[in-house]
């Protein structure tokens, strides 16, 4: 039994939004997924989607990429992402007694992999407040979308501490924890979302959204005043699922 992770799948079954203009690794990127996964991921594993699961914007408009992701093998867990629209936060409870038995939705919940709690949200990161020159120094800030920034920050914070609570109340005090967004932007050493971690010791953040080579060093990876964080974007795995824990 093993815990994988996999993120920003972007399946389009019933939207017209093909992936290929971003990049040569986008070609063909279901198959690769349908792919790798059955070749990784076994009937006995779990396997945690980390957002940007579908471009429809309804649900009636996501369910060919749902069953997709449905006959994928092992136990599959869905985060939302910041185009997953079909998904209300506040129908999360709607959407796990649909697909009951199916696919589990994180949102202000939990879930168990051995004796580790699964915990997570969406989370949000800072891109916009600031704009950096070629060489990554701050030439602009834009205080308005800042205060904004900060706002969604906050939910999701509060969001995230319902899902260790509800963990915390069922006696479980191992966890691991998922984003979307990644937990730090490139201007940050710590955020709100890394001081969560260490405060609930958490054993390791697994985030994606990061796209493209010159991406993948916005944030985290590796270990971090002891916890572990792995970036486990789509493009960044060339669709391989991550072994998060075995």
């Amino acid at each position: 039994m093993a815990l994988y992770a996999l993120g920003d799948l972007h399946l389009s079954f019933q939207a017209d939004k093909p992936m290929d203009a971003f990049g040569k690794v986008w070609k063909h990127h279901e198959q690769k997924i349908e792919k790798y996964v059955n070749q990784i991921v076994k009937p006995e594993d779990t396997l945690v989607l980390t957002g940007d699961h579908s471009w429809g914007r309804k649900l009636e408009e996501c369910r060919e990429d749902l069953a997709f992701i449905e006959r994928l093998p092992g136990r599959k867990i869905l985060l939302r992402g910041n185009h997953d629209m079909f998904w209300d936060a506040k129908k999360t409870n709607r959407l796990n007694e649909e697909y009951n038995g199916r696919l589990f939705f994180l949102q202000n919940n939990f879930t168990v992999y051995k004796d580790y709690a699964l915990v997570g949200t969406k989370g949000y990161t800072f891109e916009g407040p600031f704009y950096l020159d070629r060489r990554g120094r701050v030439i602009g800030w834009d205080e308005e979308r800042e205060a904004q920034a900060k706002k969604l920050v906050a939910r999701e914070m509060e969001r995230l501490r319902k899902s260790f609570q509800a963990a915390e109340k069922e006696g479980y005090r191992k966890y691991i924890m998922f984003l979307h967004y990644p937990p730090t932007n490139i201007l940050e050493e710590t955020s709100p979302f890394t001081e969560i971690a260490e405060e609930y010791g958490v054993d390791t953040v697994v985030y994606s959204h990061c796209h493209g080579e010159r991406r993948f060093g916005d944030s985290i990876r590796g270990m971090f005043r002891g916890v572990n964080y792995m970036l486990v974007s789509g493009d960044y795995l060339n669709f391989q699922p991550a072994l998060v824990m075995r």
